[in-house]
């Protein structure tokens, strides 16, 4: 599976996006104050797969729009090739390619070199990572810390990952500077948890327009509307088998499943995804996608479905939605957060009852006036801009109050 990538700025288009609910911080007369913000805990950007990694890339494109100084710290095999994009430097370091230690260590030597250039605040991402707020604090720096999501409960972590994926977490909620939280649930179980103040500032959701064609459908024989996507990593909590199972189950000869996506590591999992796909007829591994060619997918699909068990907030599943597609999701809290009908929804693992959801989706296509209302929906809850708004606000209190 090869990974198409798109460097060039115009692939990112701020008209096409959409925006978070306007949840602000409890001092929300504080204007944000201009200065150096450096981001660590992600593998790179831009057009790197990961939800974290996106919405570093969105948020710091929109921070830079406003005046922000913007450094991103990523992992050299991601980003080596990039030191300046869309208005963000870019610091590449060396990380170990090991599933286990690549974010911590990555993390430590860019809390190092932030000790080093001393920004106004250094921003980091995800409870892993926020092992290393006490050194960062140590060193005399601003921290802001994001919680993306609940990291020990992914199937791939022992138990001893998990141990420290929760220390972590209490590190970063009761250490940092400022905090925030992409999902209410869990800003909501921080706060009553660490009895901190937390801030809950939503995913963006970038929704690109299709300029022409790509070529990708014919690249991999695919018929508008004629196909159902899942764009996710190959890792257990995505439930790729899940959808494969449920899909030769549909017994659609007319249909294909297409899951575009790939693994970051080698792993038992990601084989075990190759094997069921090449096993069953009418499935498609496209390899990662982004840009136009992920655009395309998306617009030219007759339905998406996310079967994970595990999300911090499901970007996916937001840009399917911005895209008007119909859409299943598994009934984990963070995809019921986003108050679907009842019909968008499945039992977590149940292969029968999200072949039959699949079955009356595709033979109860989805009325186009409701599809543009949906659009129009995430337009005005979902919006990159007033997340990097409300991120400034957290970052000038967290100057402010140097906790």
């Amino acid at each position: 599976m090869s990974a198409q990538t798109d460097k060039s700025p115009t692939t990112i288009n701020p008209a096409s996006t959409v925006l978070a609910p306007p949840v602000a911080p409890a001092d929300a007369a504080v204007r944000p104050a201009i200065g150096r913000v450096m981001m660590v805990g992600l593998r790179g950007i831009p057009n790197v797969q990961g939800g974290v990694e996106k919405h570093v890339e969105m948020l710091g494109w929109e921070l830079a729009k406003r005046g922000w100084q913007i450094e991103v710290i990523g992992r050299s095999r991601y980003c080596q090739s990039m030191t300046y994009w869309e208005g963000i430097t870019i610091r590449s370091l060396w990380a170990p390619r090991s599933t286990t230690l690549e974010a911590l260590v990555h993390t430590l030597l860019g809390v190092c070199y932030a000790a080093w250039k001393r920004p106004d605040v250094l921003h980091i991402h995800a409870i892993g990572p926020s092992l290393t707020v006490p050194l960062a604090r140590l060193f005399g720096l601003n921290v802001v810390v994001t919680h993306h999501g609940y990291d020990y409960d992914r199937q791939k972590w022992g138990r001893f990952a998990k141990a420290m994926l929760h220390v972590g977490e209490f590190l970063g909620m009761r250490i940092a500077n400022g905090r925030i939280s992409i999902a209410r649930d869990v800003a909501d179980t921080m706060r009553g948890r660490y009895g901190v103040p937390v801030t809950f500032i939503p995913n963006g959701v970038n929704a690109l327009p299709v300029i022409g064609e790509t070529g990708i459908l014919d690249e991999f024989a695919l018929a508008p509307r004629r196909y159902i996507l899942l764009a996710a990593r190959f890792v257990p909590e995505k439930r790729q088998l899940d959808l494969i199972r449920a899909f030769e189950k549909l017994g659609r000869s007319d249909i294909k499943l297409v899951l575009a996506g790939n693994a970051e590591f080698e792993s038992a999992y990601a084989r075990e995804v190759a094997a069921a796909a090449a096993a069953t007829p009418n499935v498609v591994l496209t390899g990662f996608q982004t840009g136009q060619r992920l655009a395309e997918l998306f617009s030219r699909a007759a339905l998406f479905v996310l079967p994970s068990s595990h999300e911090g907030m499901p970007i996916a599943l937001l840009e399917a939605l911005a895209h008007g597609l119909p859409v299943l999701a598994s009934n984990i809290r963070a995809n019921l957060d986003l108050e679907l009908t009842l019909d968008d929804y499945f039992p977590l693992g149940d292969t029968e009852a999200l072949t039959r959801a699949m079955a009356r989706k595709l033979s109860e296509p989805e009325d186009a006036a409701k599809a543009q209302q949906r659009m129009r929906d995430i337009a005005c809850a979902y919006d990159w801009s007033s997340v990097a708004q409300k991120t400034g606000v957290v970052y000038a209190e967290a100057m402010r109050r140097r906790l």
